[in-house]
């Protein structure tokens, strides 16, 4: 065994980043290169050689797993070594450990709590409180989304202009997030975005340049795993720590930068010449995963975008299957279609466990669920429950129950204070106690003691607008279509709008699910054939057996992972490219959107399906669709398009304008009028979020308040201004 026996089987260009240990290296690591080997043998290189000790070495990854696996492989490599005493982890747990050794800085004890999220908005409704702020105009879940933003860009209160909320809380975000801050001060604790904050903020002060010339002499080394994940305040951290030693390797691939929405900033890993300039570049080109069909296909479609440092995935391996590209007439043939060729595969002795089915959107997934449990194919969700199982889904199914079966007790408990009407637990109590009385479901003992106005004022009121909607819902049941009733009874009940209100990241994909469940109603008769319908469904998933499955997953939960059989529905335009993300962010938006089309294409090891219908329901309506512009960026060599006739129109592409983003005149999405002549009180329309007020213009990009009481910001060129 030679002394750098951990250097074998390395190709020349993960050799050569592995030894080049001094001064500041970026690893661009192209999907499938071996990016995971080159980092960790790249530590056990420095620990090998003695140029660190591992207390030396700051290691930083985004999860625990990444952690864990990079020190157990290090270990490996090293014989079996375990690094007692290294700074491997998260950016929250290392900071964490600094921010302990310094908390008296920032006003803390190093006892300090770390609030979770129930805890943060607990803070956020006392603060509001004290500004006499209607709950509902201002969701206490928008006030803490916005200040997330600004830690995640390193911004204390401080830095943050009085209008740099717009109408958010009556213009007083500033105020309250200063707040904020001085109240969780006060507790003793902080939040996740503290952690990184308070770190930056001790170590720029002038006052403590000797803290950070200590933490200089600490790490002799740093190296950052998926650079192309981080946001402004992680930025802001590794670049105050490089200053000392100039020993930074940044590991990373501008193309999976895939996580905007959630605060990466992609210039972070653009600009990295910039900010070393003499720092040395690698790239990892060769892959080791995929055929050279899917690479070849990759490769065409993410070279379209502008903002990247620009690789070519290679392979010495096979040519491979081409892509099949098919465009089907609609999302139910979708899935039919590729739930047959699953089906053909396994006879190929493809195991299910090798095919993955990676959607944009998880409404998605219900098609292909109900269509994977008809055919008996075992398949597992990644990222969130079965649809069925899905929290909104299973209240609105509880609605539904009541309706059809007023004696369902437990539908009728589950949603009886959903959402929140004040009717608690000794409310429930009563009702419990008067129906084991009288012999009532709890729903009769609700009326029954309603009409009897039994209960105090609030309640009685609450409760009797409850019984009543249902007792009218009920009636129109063989009246009225029954899709059209659930949308009613989810409208009328204040459920959608529920949700609408609340600004988690995956509060529109709740609505969306809920817009997909009544839309499938219309596949059934009856409001009761449906219920029984997803009774049976339910009855199948727990009976499942899972050792072989299917994966079911959004883009953005596959990447890192891969498999033999990849298949990739809903390539239309609104869709994938998503029109939302375009709105939003504009041309940037468009790119991430290619880059996770770029994620989803590499995750196949042999075989990749590319699907499109040219008909979908989405957002409670039936829509015609374009093929994604991405089917038309795939390289004619490189695939095979089986669809029917008329469904795919090769050279669409030359059709779009110059600026990418507005479609041709036979799409049917919105284009606003000249966006010079809005302004900040204005009022808008959009084609799916309806309409709004401008409380905030920055050039191009609107921050607009819609009707439902959300805040997005979008691409003025995509609403149309509302004239008296």
């Amino acid at each position: 065994m030679t002394d750098s026996f951990y250097l074998d089987g390395l190709n020349p260009v993960q050799r050569e980043a592995v030894l080049s240990t001094d001064g500041a290296v970026l690893i661009l690591a192209g999907a499938g290169t071996g990016k995971t080997r080159v980092l960790t043998t790249r530590l056990a290189h420095i620990l090998f050689t003695q140029k660190a000790y591992p207390s030396q070495i700051l290691a930083v990854t985004f999860t625990n797993k990444a952690a864990s696996e990079m020190r157990e492989r290090v270990g490996k490599l090293l014989g079996g070594q375990v690094l007692d005493g290294g700074w491997i982890g998260t950016f929250h747990a290392l900071a964490a450990r600094m921010l302990r050794r310094h908390a008296e800085l920032v006003g803390l004890t190093p006892q300090f709590t770390i609030l979770d999220e129930d805890d943060q908005l607990r803070v956020i409704k006392q603060i509001c409180e004290t500004y006499h702020l209607d709950p509902k105009k201002n969701p206490p879940r928008l006030i803490l989304s916005m200040i997330e933003r600004w830690k995640d860009r390193a911004l204390r209160p401080d830095d943050i202009a009085l209008n740099d909320g717009g109408d958010v809380a009556n213009g007083q975000m500033k105020n309250i997030y200063h707040a904020y801050q001085e109240r969780l001060k006060a507790l003793n604790c902080c939040d996740f975005g503290d952690l990184m904050l308070h770190v930056i903020t001790f170590l720029r002060d002038p006052k403590n340049t000797f803290i950070l010339s200590e933490w200089h002499r600490r790490f002799r080394y740093i190296l950052v795993d998926e650079y192309q994940d981080t946001n402004v305040a992680q930025y802001l951290w590794l670049r105050l720590l490089a200053q000392g030693t100039g020993n930074i390797c940044c590991v990373g691939d501008d193309d999976q930068s895939i996580y905007g929405w959630r605060g990466a900033e992609i210039g972070n890993i653009l600009k990295f010449e910039h900010d070393f300039p003499s720092a040395k570049i690698f790239r990892l080109e060769q892959n080791y995963r995929s055929t050279g069909n899917i690479l070849s296909a990759a490769s065409a479609v993410i070279a379209q975008n502008t903002a990247r440092l620009g690789k070519t995935l290679w392979s010495e391996g096979e040519k491979g299957e081409p892509l099949h590209v098919r465009g089907l007439w609609d999302g139910e043939a979708e899935a039919r279609y590729i739930g047959e060729e699953i089906e053909s595969l396994q006879q190929k002795k493809i195991t299910l466990r090798q095919i993955g089915v990676l959607v944009r959107t998880g409404f998605q997934m219900r098609e292909f669920e109900e269509r994977f449990i008809q055919l008996g194919l075992n398949y597992r969700v990644f990222g969130g429950p079965r649809f069925y199982e899905r929290q909104e889904i299973r209240d609105a199914l509880a609605y539904l129950r009541v309706v059809a079966q007023p004696q369902d007790d437990l539908a009728f408990e589950r949603i009886i204070n959903v959402p929140k009407r004040g009717l608690g637990d000794a409310t429930l109590k009563v009702l419990h106690d008067h129906a084991k009385v009288r012999g009532l479901s709890l729903f009769h003992a609700a009326d029954d003691l309603c009409r009897q106005g039994f209960f105090k004022p609030k309640v009685q009121a609450a409760l009797s607008k409850l019984t009543e909607d249902f007792l009218r819902w009920q009636s129109l049941v063989t009246s009225q279509n029954h899709g059209e009733l659930a949308g009613q009874i989810l409208d009328e009940s204040g459920y959608i709008a529920m949700w609408q209100a609340e600004k988690s990241p995956d509060s529109q994909g709740r609505v969306d699910n809920l817009k997909e469940l009544i839309s499938s109603m219309s596949e059934f008769e009856s409001l009761f054939a449906f219920l029984e319908h997803v009774a049976l469904v339910l009855e199948v998933q727990s009976n499942a057996d899972q050792d072989d499955y299917i994966s079911l997953m959004t883009l953005h939960g596959a990447k890192g992972l891969e498999f033999d059989v990849v298949f990739l529905p809903g390539w239309e335009e609104g869709l994938f490219p998503s029109q939302r993300s375009m709105d939003e962010n504009g041309m940037k938006g468009l790119e991430e959107e290619r880059r996770l089309a770029y994620v989803g294409i590499t995750r196949a090891k042999r075989q990749a399906y590319i699907t499109f219908a040219a008909n979908r329901r989405m957002y409670g309506q039936y829509l015609s669709n374009l093929p994604s512009r991405f089917v038309d960026e795939l390289p004619v060599e490189s695939i095979i398009t089986e669809s029917a006739q008329g469904l795919y129109n090769p050279g669409r592409s030359q059709h779009w304008d110059s600026d990418g983003l507005k479609p041709p005149p036979s799409a049917s999405f919105h284009i606003g009028i000249d966006e010079s002549l809005i302004r900040r009180g204005d009022h808008v329309r959009h084609e799916i979020f309806g309409t709004g007020r401008v409380i905030q213009s920055d050039g191009k990009k609107l921050d607009i308040l819609f009707e439902d009481g959300s805040q997005k910001r979008l691409i003025s060129q995509f609403v149309e201004k509302i004239t008296a």
